[in-house]
């Protein structure tokens, strides 16, 4: 099992469809910033999620959790902060934390985990280029990781 120090932050601002008649954000969209703050992390490691499928492979969502805090409102600035938890041979699991950008406040708190799959559905390896762009980015991130 391999781990991330790698965070990566996420900003958007709460748009008014994401919110309920309660005046707060309707609790499916933090899955929905997960998948924001899971597509950033891809970029930001060098490999964007377009790369990896063209490359044949895909990372259906297996299971998801999540966590409310506190609730985050019309109009709030929001931080999602995204790193790897863990990654297997055959799977890889994100953490993410949902953050109040004015307040420092932690709204929410999850993860996700997704399998490697090719495009006929069957389970395959994490690949060696995913791999390595995730240890490269780490490694910059944090020089004095073991190599």
């Amino acid at each position: 099992m391999n781990t991330s120090s790698t965070i990566v932050e996420t900003s958007l601002r709460v748009r008014y469809a994401e919110t309920d008649a309660m005046g707060i954000v309707y609790h499916a969209n933090y899955l929905v910033w997960f998948e924001v703050g899971r597509d950033e992390y891809y970029h930001q490691t060098s490999v964007g999620y377009d790369e990896v499928e063209e490359r044949g492979y895909l990372f259906p969502l297996s299971e998801a959790y999540a966590r409310y805090a506190a609730p985050a409102r019309y109009g709030e600035m929001v931080l999602i902060r995204t790193r790897i938890k863990e990654s297997h041979s055959r799977s890889v699991t994100f953490a993410y934390e949902v953050l109040s950008q004015t307040t420092g406040e932690t709204l929410a708190t999850g993860w996700t985990k997704h399998l490697c799959l090719d495009r006929r559905g069957h389970v395959q390896r994490i690949p060696d280029f995913l791999r390595q762009a995730w240890k490269r980015c780490d490694t910059l991130s944090n020089p004095e990781a073991p190599q």
